[in-house]
């Protein structure tokens, strides 16, 4: 059994699946070049993916506790009371259109599909309720995700997921919890930069499959950043083609299939919203780069 098969099982039990960072046969990995160790005793970069202790705590001390109802601190208990493993991904920054982006992390049927009507994943995402989300692919792995917090710049979400296939003679079960930070910045040029960062802590109820989890933890680790990197990057894509391409963009969200008629309008509303911004991008710039805060639309509460 190779380590790309055990690497893609782990990440989709962690439910990283949700917001599109975890499908290891969804959007095609571009070549990467080889990247030289660091160097003996240099200090890592804060932008850098990590599984550190500091990192870990930093995390959290993220998590919005107070502000969740008593399930889901229960929840959340439970799978801090046994984490198999902790990824902080890489920190991204990306070019996109602050709206947009909320749309999509809250919104994660959409992303995925897109990938569907692209043929680019197998993996689908419907919603079964405000701010729930059923995920399934056809490895075997199955599972839900529920936003127990959203705002501008915090997402959390808590996952659960079951693995029956060839692997295992029984079900394989696990849960975790995504933390999504988020932050906004407006250039004088008009153009918008969203700084997006994800912790993921992962519990496996399976004492062999714990075992595995925890050994295998560093290609975890690198299939969850590469995927989220391009998650990230399709953001931000996606962004400038509706900055261009608004007809294209309406296109694309009629033929949306797996998502209800209303989150479908919303998102065609949204990216011509994207357009229309671009067009009084002319106007005069202002001075120095201004930070935002960028609100969900009046939609997007969970």
């Amino acid at each position: 059994m190779n380590g790309a098969r055990w690497g893609g099982l782990w990440v989709r039990l962690a439910g990283l699946a949700l917001a599109a960072s975890v499908v290891l046969d969804g959007l095609p990995s571009a070549p990467r070049p080889a990247q030289a160790e660091p160097a003996l005793g240099r200090r890592p970069s804060p932008l850098e993916a990590t599984s550190s202790a500091a990192a870990r705590q930093d995390a959290l001390r993220s998590i919005p506790l107070d502000k969740l109802d008593a399930q889901s601190q229960s929840r959340v208990a439970r799978v801090l009371s046994d984490v198999s493993f902790f990824r902080r991904m890489p920190t991204r920054i990306i070019q996109c259109d602050p709206d947009l982006y909320l749309f999509l992390v809250q919104h994660p049927d959409v992303v995925v599909n897109i990938w569907e009507v692209m043929g680019l994943t197998q993996m689908a995402i419907r919603q079964h309720g405000p701010g729930l989300y059923g995920v399934a692919d056809v490895a075997g792995t199955k599972g839900t995700a529920e936003y127990l917090y959203s705002s501008h710049d915090t997402h959390l979400i808590y996952t659960e997921g079951a693995y029956e296939g060839r692997l295992f003679a029984r079900p394989i079960r696990g849960s975790g919890l995504i933390l999504l930070k988020s932050g906004y910045v407006r250039e004088t040029d008009g153009r918008y930069y969203v700084t997006c960062r994800m912790d993921a802590f992962v519990r496996v109820d399976h004492v062999g499959a714990d075992l595995l989890a925890r050994t295998f933890h560093p290609l975890v680790g690198k299939v969850a950043d590469i995927n989220f990197t391009q998650t990230a990057g399709f953001f931000g894509s996606l962004s400038r083609t509706a900055e261009v391409d608004r007809d294209g963009v309406r296109r694309l969200a009629a033929r949306l299939n797996h998502v209800e008629p209303e989150v479908r309008d919303r998102f065609a509303q949204i990216a011509e919203q994207v357009a229309r911004k671009t067009a009084q991008r002319e106007k005069p710039p202002t001075e120095g780069p201004v930070l935002v805060a960028a609100r969900p639309a009046e939609d997007e509460a969970p």
